[in-house]
């Protein structure tokens, strides 16, 4: 595991960061992914309920990220951005997926959704809250995880979801009744867990591509 950039990341913002990745600064690519691996991820099994193929989802999304940051305009938070490249990757991997699985296959990993590192008393909790969101139809369950998992607004939740304003709150206010309201106040502690030990994982794997495999980004 190489060395973390030297830079207060927690500080450094999202613009100042793809002035300097797309001026050459390549290594502090790596503080964008610890930024974003947790929404990643969760976003991810949303929609793939499957631990590897989310983290090759991620892998993906990143690496497509980072080719096309020289294209990133501000019209739209950063955040929102790259949260639509890995929904994009995931509704990609799900297709593909369909074409190569049997519906046996696929309805075995639908329940696969294991985070093995998480062993506090609340895991059969967490566990009960991710089977009933992986339960919801996609249309509300990505919703869900979007505004009251990642805490995204409605805006955002819109635009990443290709959705009006009005339909993200009627989803919501679905999702929500479909769900057990006992379960609700302890969504964001016990949901889709992503320890700091997969967070080194996928930071090595995808900067070790972009250090072998690509030039540094540039503005064009």
């Amino acid at each position: 595991m190489p060395d973390q950039p030297n830079v207060a990341s927690s500080q450094i913002t999202d613009k100042e960061l793809i002035k300097r990745i797309t001026g050459g600064e390549k290594e502090l690519f790596e503080i964008i992914i610890r930024r974003y691996n947790k929404r990643f991820y969760r976003i991810g099994m949303s929609i793939l309920n499957n631990d590897q193929e989310v983290e090759e989802a991620m892998q993906a999304a990143y690496i497509s990220a980072y080719e096309h940051l020289h294209q990133f305009e501000n019209r739209a938070a950063f955040g929102t951005w790259l949260t639509r490249i890995m929904l994009n990757q995931c509704f990609k991997a799900r297709r593909e997926r369909s074409r190569t699985l049997s519906v046996q296959a696929l309805s075995e990993n639908v329940i696969n959704m294991k985070t093995p590192e998480n062993v506090m008393a609340s895991r059969e909790l967490g566990r009960a809250l991710e089977n009933a969101i992986s339960r919801l139809p996609e249309k509300y369950r990505v919703v869900f995880v979007l505004r009251e998992i990642e805490d995204l607004s409605i805006q955002e939740t819109a635009e990443v979801a290709g959705i009006q304003a009005s339909n993200v709150k009627v989803r919501l206010n679905r999702a929500k009744t479909m769900l057990r309201e006992s379960l609700t106040d302890y969504m964001k502690e016990s949901v889709y867990q992503f320890h700091l030990s997969r967070c080194d994982k996928i930071v090595g794997e995808v900067m070790g591509y972009l250090r072998s495999s690509l030039p540094s980004a540039r503005i064009e």
